[in-house]
């Protein structure tokens, strides 16, 4: 059982790292193999709508969002982290993800997945939101905690102060666990929901 931690963060040990990095911990002590990922410096363009991904099985662009995309297609979930900008996620972050969902191909059904989100003082809320569309488009339980997954400071150190948001971190790593181990058994019991076929309605004709 892995689960990959995306960091949206330009900064590679900020304040979004320490966040993911006690979730991490969390995974790892409850037998669950983790792997951080640094795209928040990366050059990652968004999607351009061109389809590619359908005929070729991953995006035309081929970078980061590739070599991710074969991880999240063998995960058996994800924690997407950000830093707030302007109330939102970053905008390479979004890009990336972007590219992530729509190209991947291997059935996201029931991976898990949750949302964590770093701010110095607001805008939590509005990316915590914006992050867990991704999951819910794509069948896969979110994972909660005992509060919003969000830490608070301007500093990694000040993150460290932030006890209750680094609790909510820990806790939300031992729910991950326990979930993924509960759809794993779940899988091989009953093995996924059944599937209709999908059906698209345009609502200009």
């Amino acid at each position: 059982m892995k689960v990959l931690l995306i960091n949206g963060s330009p900064r590679p040990r900020g304040c979004t790292y320490t966040a993911l990095n006690e979730v991490a911990k969390t995974l790892e002590q409850e037998g669950i193999e983790t792997e951080i990922i640094q795209v928040g410096q990366k050059d990652i363009r968004g999607c351009i709508g061109c389809r590619q991904c359908k005929t070729n099985g991953q995006c035309v662009f081929d970078d980061e969002v590739n070599v991710v995309a074969k991880k999240f297609a063998e995960s058996d979930g994800i924690v997407i982290g950000s830093p707030v900008y302007y109330a939102s996620a970053n905008g390479t972050l979004i890009s990336f993800l972007d590219r992530l969902f729509y190209s991947t191909l291997a059935d996201k059904t029931m991976k898990v997945g949750a949302a964590v989100v770093s701010a110095r003082r607001a805008g939590t809320t509005a990316t915590f939101d914006e992050l867990n569309k991704y999951f819910t488009i794509s069948q896969m339980p979110i994972v909660s905690s005992q509060y919003w997954n969000m830490v608070h400071g301007n500093t990694p150190e000040e993150v460290q102060q932030d006890l209750e948001g680094l609790q909510t971190m820990r806790t939300l790593g031992k729910n991950m666990a326990f979930l993924i181990k509960s759809i794993q058994l779940g899988k091989k019991q009953l093995g996924l929901p059944e599937k209709e076929e999908s059906v698209h309605t345009n609502f200009i004709r």
